[in-house]
C-alpha cells in the first residue's frame, strides 16, 4: 500500500470535511417598515443565529446597525422563543414534526419570527418582577446575570411554560415535573444526543446519560447518576428515560437478552414496589440502586439491581386517599375469567387491606398496565407457571386480610374465621388448614423445662396476622428481584481477572412530609439527609477545599450543612436509632418510654425541637424543614418479624416455591433441594432394584455418580423459571439463565452482591439464639454500603422538583418550587458552579493533552504552562494556575480543545503535504530515470534496425536478381516442352478425364434443419461419410424448416437401413431405439426447462416502504408519542420505527406519511455530475449502480486482475487529473484503455472518498464499530450483515458490486498481492468514515475497527464465491460423468463384431452428444412434449 492511498487517505477523512445539505427557513419578519410578508432562507446545519440574522438584513435591506433577535413560533399566535445567538435554528427545526419542515402556510405554525430590539414590542422591553426579561430564556441558570432566587425561579418558570422542563446549572441537571407525558423521548432523541458535549444541544436528560456513557468509555471510570428529589418530582421516571437510553446507547440496535432483561426489569418492579400517594400517583416505595456493568468496548454486559427498605406497613395500612401496591389493582381488574377462577379472586372493595380506598376510576388503564406487566415478566423470563405461583401468592395474602377472629364460648380463646377463608387460604398456601388455623391463634413459647402454648389476645393475633402477610410479601419481592439479578448475571462477572466498567442510576425515595409520618419516614428522610450531605460534600466542601489546598485565589460560598442533623439521628451512643435499638431490647419498654429519652437525650439539640409533653410525637428540623413524626408504633416496626410458628407453618408447605421464600438462604435452599431429590432418587433405585435386582449390575461407585447426576438436573430444572421472550415455532419455552450459572457458586456471588438487602432473611430463622439486627440496623448498613460505592464513582447530579402539589399538568407553582429550591441549595449551587473551575488538569495531565500547543522545550513548570494561556488570549478570571493543577471555566477548556484540534489538523496537512512531495520527487526521480533508459534502448533500437534494414535490403536485392534470371530461363523450358507435347498423333484415342464427386452444399433442397443436423452425413452417397459435417451456423441459416417427431424417427430409421448392408439389416431397429432414448431425454429435460420459468432470484432485503423509509417493528419500553398523529404509544406496545431517520408512529398511521425519509434520496435520473454526490442521486431503476463506477470497475476487472499492487499503487497525477474531468462531464465518450490501470484504480478510490455521506452511512457508523467489538466471530458477522439491511437501496448495490469486484481481486492474490487485509486496509477510510470530524484522534483511534469490519464482509463474500464456484465445478463434472455414461451405453448396446455400422455412426453419436445443446436454443416444444410447434430459426449474429 502506498502512502498516499493509505496513511494520507486515512487523514484526509477528517481534512476533507463535506458540506452537509442545506435547510430551508421560513422567517416572517415583524418590523415597523415595510417589508415581504415571509423570507424563504437558505442555511447549512452549522449556521448560528447571528449567522441568519445577518442573512435575513441582508435578504430584506435592513439596517444591520440595530440590534435584531431572532424567534422560534411553535403554534400560530402561540408562544414564542427567543434564540441565543450561538444557538442554531436548524437544530430546533429537526425538533419539529416531519410536515412542518417543508414550506408551509403560516396559520399552521412552527416558523421563525426577525423583530427589532429596543423598539415598541421588542425584544427587553418588558421586565417581569425579578428584573429578567420577559422573553429572555436561558438553558444554563449559570449564564443568569443577576443570581438571586427571584431570578432563578422566573427563569424556571419562563422555560416550563414553553415545554422546556429541564435546565443546566453547568453540570448539574434540574429537572420540574410537568406532571405530563412530553413527546421528547423518542428514539430519535437518543440519536440526536450521541456522542454530544454537554450543553452544545438544548437540555435533556438523554444528554447527562450520553455524557455519562462516552465519559466512562473515555476515561475508563465508573459513573454514578445520583436523581434526588421529593416525592412526587419525577425520579422514576427519570430513571426509567435514563435506562431507557443507556441500553440504546451501549447495544446500536444489535440485539441483546440482557438489554431486555433490563428493559424489562423496571415496569415488575414497578408493579411490585411503587403505589398511589397523596403526592405521586407512582411513588416508589423503595429505594434502588441499578448498576449497568459494560465491557470495555461499551457494550452492556449484565446489571445488578440494589433494593432499599420495602414500605411493608402500606401493604395493611394507608392514609387517606392513598393505595395499595400496583400489583394488587392490575391483577384484580385485568386477570381474565380464567385466571379469577383459578386464584380465586374477589372484587377490590371485597378485600380488607384494600377496601380504605377501592373506587377506581382508571379501571381501563389497569387494565392495559396488567397487559404491559406480562410482557414485562416474559422479557426478565419468569416462565407462565412461574407467573401463576406468583398471582398465587398475592391472592393469598389479600385472603389473610380478609381473616377475622371472634371469642370462643369459653371465652379463653380466639377463632379464626370465616371458614371459606380459611379453606380458600391453605389450598392457596398449600398447607393444613388445621395448623393455619392453629398458628394464626396461638403462639409457643419454650422455657427452660417445657414448651408452652398460649393464646393470642385480639390485638396480638391481628400483629401476627399481618405481619405474615408482610413478611410473605417482603420475601416474594426479595425473591423476584434475586430472580432478576440472576438472570442479569454474567458469567464474567464471577471470574475476578475479568474487569469492568458500569454505569449506577439511584432512585432512591424522595423527601416525604405527610399528616402522620411514622418509622418509614424516618428511616427515608434520614436517607435523603446523607444524600444531601454527598452533595454537599461534592459540590461544596470537597471543591472549595481543593481551591484552598492549591493556593488559587477564591471566595468561599457558605452553604447549609446537615451533618448535625445526621449525628442526631445516627450517632453513637446517643442517635435517635440507637435510642430506639436500646428500647426495642427491653421487654418493659413502650413508645412513651422512647419518646421521653428522645427528649432527655436530645432537648438541647437544635435540630431536635422539643413539643408538648401530652403529644405523642417529635419534631426533626431537616434540611428541607421541620417534620413531625408520631411515636406510636416505632417500637414494633424496628423489630417487624414473623414468628416461629408461622415460619414452621409455612414451611411444611407443599408447594415448593413457599419454601423457596421461606427460606433463610437460597444458597442453602438450592443443596437442600439436591440434597432431597438425591433421596428421593435412592428410594426410587432402591424400590425399582428390588424388583429389577438380575439385570442390575452397576458398582457402588457408578451407583452414586448417576445418582448425583440425576439429582442436580431434577433441581436445576425446578428452580429454573425463565424462558426467552420470543418462543419457539413449538411454544416451548426456553432456560434464559446458562446451565453453566444454575449452580450455588452463581447463586451465591448474586447474594454476596445483596447481602445487604437480604440481611432480614434471618428473621426467618425459627432457631436464632443470636436476636436479629434491627430494622433500623439494617437500613444504615445498606446505605453505608450504598454510598460507599456511589464514592467510588464519578458522579453526575440530576435534581428533580415537584411543579405543584395538585399532582396537575402544567401547573407551576411558585410558593412550591421556591422551597424546594431554598433547601436544596440551589443558589449557592449555581454560585459555585459559575464562578467555579469545572475542568482541572495536573500539570503532568495538562502537558500530555495540550503538548502540541505547547513549545517543543516545554515542561511542566507553571510558567509554561501560563504562557500559552496568555498567547491564547485567555482572561485572568477564567483560569487559574495552583501549586499542582491548572484550573479552567468549561468554556476556556472547550475553547482550548477546539484550538488543539485546529492544530492537530494543521500537522496532519503539513505531514500530507510533506508525503505528498516526497512521493511526487520519488515519481519524477523514477521517471527521468525510465525515459533516460528509454531514449538509449530507443538509439540503439534504431540503429540496430537500420544495420538490419540494410542488410535485408541488399539480400532481397539479390534474391530477386537470382529469381528474375531463374523464371525467365524456366519459361523458356516450359515453352519447348509444349511444343514437343502437342505433335499430333492421328492413331491415338482421346481418353476420357476422370472426374471426382465432389458435393455442392448450397445444392441441396430445402429440408428441416434438425433431421440435417442429427442426418446429414448419412443425406448423400455413400462416400460422403467420411467427408466432414458442415459448420452448424451454414446449417442454421435456412429459413423456417419444420419437422415433427414421427417424422425424424422415420426418416433416420430410413437412413440407416440404406447405409446398413443386406447382414447388417438385422441391428437396424437397435440403433434406432437407441436414438430414440437419447432423442426423448434431451425433450424431457427441455420441456422440464420450459415449465420451472424463469429463476426468481430473492433478494434478503427488508421490504422497501413508499417514501424510503425503512420500518421495522419496535417494542416501546417507555411512553412516547406517534410522531404523525401526535398521540401516545404506551409501553409494551408495537410500533413501527424507521431504522434511518427513527421516525416512529403507530401501523395504522403508516398511510398517513408525507415526507420523504430525511437521511435518503429518492431515484431518479443520474445528474451531470459524477463525484462528490450522493449515491441516490446518481442511481436510478434503470441504473441501480453509478454509471462511472461500473465502468471503472469492469474496465479494472477486465484489464488489471493480474497487475501487481492493484490499488496500493498510485498512477500519474496529471493522467488522473483528465481522466477525472473527462468522467465528470461526459463519461460516455471515456475511453479507459488510453490509461493506465493505476490511474482508474486511483479514481475509484477517490470517488468512494468524495462521497458527501460514505456508502456506510455516518448514521450507522457507530453500529458497525459495536458489531466488530462483539466478543464472538459470528456474532460480528451477523451484526455487520443485521446493519447491512438498514442501507438506502442505492448504497447497498453499490456496496455489493464493490465488495464482489474486492473478491475477484482477492482471489488473484497470487499474482496483485492485493490480500483481502490489504484490500480492506485501503477501502475502509473510503467506505466507512466517522461522522465526527472535529477529533481527529477519534478517527485515527478507530482506524483498526473499520479496517476490521470491512476485512469481515470481503472474506465472507469470497468465501461464498468459492462455494458457487465449487458447485459450479461439480456440475460440470457431473455434466462430463453423464457423457461418458452415454457413450458406454451405446458401446454396451452395439456389440463390437458390428464394426462396419458402428465406425460409420460413431462421428454422427460424438456430433450429436455436442450440438444437441446448440439446437436447444432454436428448437420450440409443444407442451404435450413434442417437436411439432414450429419454430423460428435466427442467424448466427442474432
Amino acid at each position: 500500500m502506498s502512502v498516499s492511498d493509505g496513511v494520507v487517505g486515512a487523514a484526509s477523512l477528517d481534512v476533507d470535511q463535506q458540506q452537509p445539505q442545506a435547510v430551508f427557513l421560513q422567517i416572517y419578519p415583524r418590523l415597523s417598515q415595510d417589508k415581504a410578508a415571509c423570507c424563504t432562507l437558505q442555511v447549512s446545519p452549522g449556521a448560528t443565529a447571528a449567522m441568519v440574522i445577518q442573512k435575513a438584513g441582508a435578504t430584506l435591506g435592513l439596517d444591520m446597525t440595530s440590534p435584531y433577535a431572532l424567534l422560534e413560533v411553535r403554534q400560530a399566535e402561540g408562544e414564542e422563543r427567543r434564540l441565543g445567538d450561538t444557538e442554531m435554528p436548524v437544530e430546533r427545526v429537526l425538533l419539529w414534526p416531519p410536515g412542518a419542515r417543508k414550506r408551509h402556510p403560516q396559520e399552521k405554525g412552527y416558523y421563525f419570527i426577525l423583530q427589532a430590539q429596543g423598539g415598541e414590542g421588542a425584544l427587553g422591553s418588558e421586565m417581569d418582577g425579578g428584573g429578567v426579561p420577559s422573553l429572555e430564556e436561558y438553558d444554563d441558570l449559570c449564564s443568569l446575570s443577576t443570581l438571586t432566587e427571584d431570578t432563578i425561579l422566573a427563569a424556571l418558570r419562563l422555560r416550563f411554560y414553553k415545554h422546556n422542563i429541564y435546565t443546566y446549572a453547568r453540570g448539574i441537571l434540574v429537572a420540574i415535573n410537568p406532571f405530563k407525558f412530553l413527546p421528547i423521548y423518542n428514539p430519535k432523541y437518543v440519536m440526536m444526543y450521541n456522542n454530544q458535549p454537554l450543553g452544545k444541544l438544548s437540555p435533556h436528560i438523554f444528554a447527562v446519560a450520553d455524557v455519562a456513557y462516552h465519559t466512562m468509555l473515555k476515561q475508563q471510570e465508573n459513573q454514578c447518576v445520583v436523581i434526588s428529589g421529593e416525592s412526587g418530582s419525577g425520579k422514576t421516571q427519570s430513571t426509567n428515560f435514563l435506562i431507557h437510553c443507556l441500553t440504546a446507547l451501549s447495544q446500536k440496535g444489535y440485539s441483546s437478552g440482557v438489554k431486555r432483561t433490563i428493559l424489562g426489569a423496571g415496569p415488575v418492579l414497578e408493579a411490585f414496589g411503587n403505589a398511589k400517594t397523596a403526592q405521586n400517583n407512582n411513588s416508589s416505595r423503595f429505594g434502588k440502586f441499578i448498576r449497568v456493568n459494560y465491557l470495555k468496548s461499551g457494550v452492556v454486559r449484565g446489571a445488578v439491581v440494589e433494593k432499599y427498605l420495602l414500605e411493608k406497613c402500606r401493604l395493611v395500612f394507608r392514609a387517606k386517599n392513598e393505595r395499595n401496591y400496583h400489583v394488587f389493582y392490575y391483577l384484580l381488574v385485568g386477570a381474565s375469567k380464567e385466571e379469577q377462577r383459578e386464584f380465586r379472586l374477589l372484587q377490590p372493595e371485597d378485600y380488607t387491606y384494600l377496601q380504605q380506598y377501592f373506587h377506581l376510576e382508571d379501571a381501563e388503564d389497569l387494565r392495559h398496565e396488567f397487559e404491559r406487566l406480562h410482557q414485562a415478566m416474559e422479557m426478565v423470563g419468569f416462565l407462565p407457571s412461574t407467573k401463576k405461583q406468583i398471582f398465587s401468592m398475592l391472592s393469598a395474602i389479600l385472603y389473610l386480610g380478609n381473616v377475622t377472629y371472634t371469642q370462643s364460648e369459653d371465652g379463653q380463646a380466639l377463632e379464626a374465621g370465616p371458614a371459606d377463608v380459611l379453606s380458600t387460604l391453605s389450598d392457596l398456601l398449600k398447607v393444613k388448614q388445621e395448623l393455619l388455623m392453629e398458628a394464626l391463634t396461638k403462639r409457643k413459647q419454650t422455657t427452660a423445662n417445657d414448651k408452652l402454648v398460649l393464646h393470642y389476645t385480639l390485638k396480638e393475633a391481628v400483629t401476627a396476622r399481618d405481619s405474615m402477610a408482610k413478611s410473605l410479601y417482603s420475601s416474594l419481592f426479595d425473591w423476584i428481584v434475586l430472580r432478576i439479578n440472576h438472570a442479569l448475571l454474567n458469567r464474567r462477572d464471577m471470574e475476578e481477572a475479568v474487569s469492568c466498567l458500569s454505569i449506577g442510576i439511584l432512585d432512591i425515595f424522595g423527601f416525604e412530609d405527610f399528616q402522620t409520618n411514622s418509622f418509614e419516614q424516618f428511616c427515608i428522610n434520614y436517607a435523603n439527609e446523607k444524600l444531601q450531605y454527598y452533595f454537599n460534600q461534592h459540590i461544596f466542601k470537597l471543591e472549595q477545599k481543593e481551591y484552598q489546598a492549591e493556593g488559587i485565589s477564591w471566595s468561599t460560598i457558605d452553604y447549609t450543612d446537615n451533618l448535625g442533623c445526621i449525628h442526631l439521628i445516627s450517632q453513637k451512643p446517643t442517635g435517635l436509632f440507637h435510642l430506639l435499638d436500646e428500647e426495642s431490647n427491653l421487654p418493659q419498654a413502650t413508645d412513651d418510654t422512647l419518646l421521653n429519652k428522645f427528649k432527655q437525650q436530645h432537648q438541647d439539640n437544635p435540630y431536635f425541637v422539643p413539643t408538648t409533653v401530652m403529644l405523642p410525637a417529635f419534631v426533626i428540623q431537616h434540611f428541607a424543614g421541620k417534620v413531625k413524626y408520631q411515636i406510636k408504633d416505632f417500637r414494633k416496626k424496628n423489630t417487624d418479624h414473623m414468628r416461629p410458628d408461622i415460619v414452621a407453618l409455612l414451611r411444611s408447605s407443599e408447594r415448593a416455591f413457599m419454601r423457596q421464600l421461606i427460606g433463610s438462604d437460597p444458597v442453602a435452599v438450592f443443596r437442600w433441594g439436591i440434597l432431597r431429590a438425591t433421596i428421593r432418587i435412592i428410594a426410587a433405585f432402591n424400590e425399582a432394584g428390588s424388583r429389577r435386582a438380575p439385570t442390575l449390575s452397576l458398582s457402588s461407585h457408578e451407583y452414586i455418580i448417576i445418582v448425583i447426576h440425576l439429582a442436580c438436573k431434577i433441581q436445576v430444572t425446578t428452580i429454573s423459571v425463565f424462558s426467552p421472550h420470543r418462543k419457539s415455532k413449538a411454544s416451548k419455552h426456553k432456560q434464559l439463565i446458562p446451565t453453566n450459572l444454575m449452580n450455588s457458586r452463581s447463586l451465591k456471588h448474586i447474594v454476596g452482591l445483596t447481602l445487604h438487602d437480604r440481611a432480614s432473611r434471618s428473621l426467618l430463622h425459627p432457631h436464632q439464639r443470636k436476636k436479629p439486627p434491627s430494622i433500623s440496623a439494617q437500613f444504615q448498613a445498606s446505605l453505608n454500603k450504598l454510598l460507599e460505592t456511589v464514592g467510588k464513582a464519578e458522579p453526575f447530579f440530576i435534581r428533580c422538583i415537584r411543579s405543584n402539589a395538585e399532582k396537575k399538568e402544567m401547573l407551576f407553582d411558585n410558593a412550591l418550587v421556591q422551597q424546594q429550591l431554598r433547601y436544596t441549595g440551589m443558589l449557592e449551587t449555581v454560585r459555585i458552579q459559575k464562578s467555579g473551575y469545572n475542568a482541572k488538569f495536573t500539570f503532568t495531565e495538562f502537558l500530555e493533552q495540550f503538548k502540541v500547543l505547547l513549545p517543543k522545550e516545554a515542561t511542566t513548570a507553571p510558567e509554561d504552562i501560563a504562557n500559552l494561556l496568555q498567547e491564547m488570549g485567555l482572561g485572568q478570571s477564567t483560569y487559574q494556575i495552583g501549586k499542582t493543577k491548572v484550573f479552567l471555566k468549561e468554556r476556556e477548556k472547550q475553547h482550548l480543545q477546539d484550538t488543539l484540534n485546529r492544530e492537530v489538523m494543521r500537522h496532519i496537512v503539513i505531514l500530507q503535504r510533506w508525503f505528498r512531495a516526497c512521493l511526487s520527487r520519488s515519481h519524477f526521480l523514477y521517471k527521468k530515470d525510465a525515459a533516460i533508459r528509454i531514449q538509449r534502448c530507443w538509439r540503439a533500437f534504431r540503429s540496430d534496425t537500420r544495420c538490419r534494414a540494410a542488410t535485408v535490403i541488399q539480400a532481397a536485392w539479390r534474391g530477386s536478381q537470382k529469381r528474375t534470371d531463374y523464371l525467365r530461363k524456366r519459361n523458356s523450358i516450359k515453352k519447348m516442352q509444349t511444343l514437343f507435347r502437342n505433335k499430333p498423333d492421328l492413331n491415338s484415342s482421346k481418353g476420357c478425364l476422370e472426374t471426382g464427386f465432389k458435393i455442392d452444399w448450397r445444392s441441396l433442397p430445402e429440408t428441416d434443419v434438425k433431421i440435417w443436423v442429427v442426418l446429414y452425413c448419412t443425406s448423400n452417397h455413400p462416400h460422403t461419410l467420411h467427408e466432414p459435417c458442415p459448420p452448424l451456423p451454414c446449417v442454421l441459416s435456412k429459413q423456417k424448416p419444420h419437422i415433427n417427431y414421427k417424422g425424424l424417427l422415420k426418416g433416420y430409421q430410413n437412413r440407416v437401413s440404406s447405409l446398413a448392408e443386406a447382414k447388417q439389416q438385422t441391428e437396424v431397429q437397435s440403433v434406432v431405439n437407441l436414438f430414440q432414448s437419447v432423442l426423448d431425454g434431451f425433450i424431457r429435460g427441455e420441456i422440464k426447462r420450459a415449465e420451472a420459468g424463469p429463476v426468481k432470484v430473492v433478494l434478503n432485503r427488508v421490504r422497501q416502504t413508499p417514501l424510503d423509509h425503512m420500518f421495522s417493528t419496535y417494542q416501546v419500553n417507555i411512553m412516547q408519542s406517534c410522531d404523525l398523529c401526535g398521540s401516545f404509544i404506551w409501553g409494551m406496545e408495537k410500533a413501527y420505527m424507521c431504522s434511518a431517520c427513527k421516525l416512529i408512529c403507530h401501523k395504522k398511521c403508516l398511510s398517513k406519511i408525507i415526507n420523504a425519509c430525511s437521511t435518503r434520496c429518492d431515484d431518479g435520473v443520474p445528474g451531470h455530475l459524477h463525484f462528490g454526490v450522493q449515491v441516490c442521486v446518481l442511481t436510478s431503476k434503470t441504473y441501480p449502480i453509478p454509471m462511472v463506477v461500473q465502468m471503472m470497475l469492469e474496465h479494472v476487472e477486465m484489464n488489471g486482475l493480474y497487475t501487481e499492487g492493484i490499488y496500493r499503487k498510485s498512477g500519474s497525477a496529471c493522467h488522473a487529473r483528465e481522466l477525472h474531468q473527462l468522467l465528470e462531464t461526459n463519461p460516455e465518450r471515456a475511453t479507459l484503455e488510453k490509461y493506465s490501470i493505476h490511474t482508474v484504480t486511483g479514481l475509484v478510490k477517490r470517488w468512494l472518498r468524495e462521497l458527501p455521506e460514505p456508502l456506510l452511512t455516518f448514521s450507522l457508523y457507530n453500529d458497525f464499530l459495536h458489531a466488530v467489538e462483539l466478543p464472538e466471530q459470528s456474532e460480528q458477522l451477523r451484526a455487520v450483515y443485521q446493519k447491512l439491511d438498514d442501507l438506502p437501496p442505492s448504497n447497498f448495490n453499490t456496496l455489493e458490486r464493490l465488495v464482489f469486484h474486492l473478491v475477484r481481486v482477492a482471489k488473484e492474490e497470487e499474482h496483485n498481492r492485493m490480500s483481502a487485509n490489504s484490500l480492506a486496509i485501503v477501502f475502509a477510510p473510503c467506505i466507512l468514515r466517522s461522522p465526527d470530524t472535529t477529533d481527529p484522534f477519534l478517527s485515527m483511534k478507530d482506524i483498526s475497527k473499520i479496517t476490521t469490519c470491512v476485512e469481515i464482509l470481503i472474506l465472507e463474500q469470497f468465501r461464498r464465491y468459492n462455494e458457487k464456484m465449487q458447485e459450479i465445478t461439480e456440475l460440470e463434472f457431473a455434466e462430463a460423468l453423464a457423457v461418458n455414461k452415454l457413450m458406454l451405453k451405446r458401446q454396451n448396446t452395439v456389440r463390437a463384431r458390428h464394426t462396419g455400422l458402428c465406425q460409420q455412426l460413431e462421428r454422427c453419436w460424438i456430433f450429436h452428444a455436442q450440438q444437441f445443446h446448440v439446437i436447444g436454443v432454436y428448437m420450440g416444444q409443444h407442451p404435450s412434449g413434442t417437436l411439432s410447434t414450429p419454430c423460428r430459426v435466427h442467424s448466427p449474429k442474432n
